[in-house]
């Protein structure tokens, strides 16, 4: 699996557009990220600055930071047409970018689940969240997940792990398919680690969603009963259409970390059990991993625009209107004539 070429030179199929572009979508929309964050931040006061913010803000700046320290050095290897061994005749390249690509996507992770854990508990578990999460521990979930995240990441320099380059020669991680057992059992333990925090980050969405479609449904009842009554109900329409757009932004942020997260613990499993050596793989499995920390930031982005919003109001109200066409039982329940 791990790419060992004799040569000096880089594999004649692979280019280095893609590694490009990548590279300046990835900071571009990190960018585009914290200054909307920023924005945020002088349109609020200190007091009303929420746990969320100070996580999404730590998570884009981890993200900024990997792609600038990481990202250069390949391209500086397509540039001169070297692998990264070869670049400065030594592995110290190699296990620079391999460390950076671990530490970086570990710490994204943690962040990541944090940000779920916080939302979590915000809507399943009030009471425990007004009582125990405060800014402070805002604060200091991503400073404690990128510390975590270069002591666990460190181990390969111990002795415990190895970095290997990988074809084309452009990048470098730990070796998953080492003869030694401890490289071996560091790689097994990495991925597993990982695919456990996207399974729990994933689970807790999941329920995230289905307890703000819950009260999204209940909004749009309380809606339809102040109208009967002759109340106002712009600000329950308000309110049920921001559950809607949190619920379909935790829905897409969620298919795209399992689709650019849960193959890197396969391919690990693939090559610690198997005898699958696919370099193709490989370098799926990387961009894959690299693209979350690019998608997630313009995901957030398509989110705060408003023409996302008044797209969002538009698909509402023709479903409401759809709604309030079919025969009621006259307590606002929908009559289903397939099951009458």
């Amino acid at each position: 699996m791990a790419f060992f070429s004799s040569r000096n030179t880089l594999q004649d199929k692979y280019y280095g557009l893609p590694s490009t572009l990548l590279f300046a979508v990835g900071v571009l929309g990190n960018i585009i990220a914290l200054a909307i964050l920023w924005k945020n931040k002088l349109n609020r006061k200190e007091n009303k600055k929420s746990v969320f913010y100070y996580l999404a803000t730590g998570l884009t700046i981890v993200n900024l930071t990997g792609k600038i320290m990481v990202c250069p050095v390949v391209l500086d290897a397509y540039l001169k047409n070297r692998t990264l061994v070869q670049i400065n005749g030594s592995h110290s390249l190699c296990h620079y970018f391999g460390f950076g690509m671990i530490c970086f996507g570990l710490a994204q992770t943690l962040i990541l689940l944090g940000m779920a854990l916080d939302c979590w508990l915000a809507i399943a578990r009030p009471f425990i969240y007004r009582k125990h999460i405060t800014k402070k521990v805002g604060f200091l979930v991503p400073v404690t997940s990128c510390i975590f995240s270069l002591g666990f990441c460190s181990m390969p320099f111990f002795g415990i792990g190895k970095f290997v380059q990988y074809c084309p020669g452009t990048w470098c991680f730990i070796d998953m398919k080492s003869s030694e057992p401890r490289h071996l059992a560091y790689s097994v333990m990495y991925g597993t680690f990982m695919g456990v925090l996207v399974i729990t980050t994933v689970l807790l969405n999941v329920d995230i969603m289905r307890c703000l479609y819950k009260l999204h449904r209940r909004q749009s009842r309380r809606k339809v009963i102040g109208t009967k009554a002759g109340h106002d109900p712009i600000n329950g329409k308000q309110a049920g259409m921001e559950e809607l757009d949190h619920l379909v932004l935790l829905a897409v942020m969620t298919v795209v970390f399992v689709v650019c997260s849960l193959p890197l613990t396969a391919r690990v499993y693939m090559g610690a059990f198997t005898n699958d050596a696919n370099e193709y793989y490989d370098v799926i499995v990387l961009r894959l991993v690299s693209s979350n920390s690019i998608v997630d930031p313009w995901v957030f982005i398509i989110f705060r625009t408003s023409a996302f919003h008044m797209l969002t109001n538009c698909l509402h109200c023709r479903f409401q209107q759809k709604k309030k066409t079919q025969p009621t039982d006259g307590k606002g329940n929908t009559l289903n004539y397939a099951y009458i």
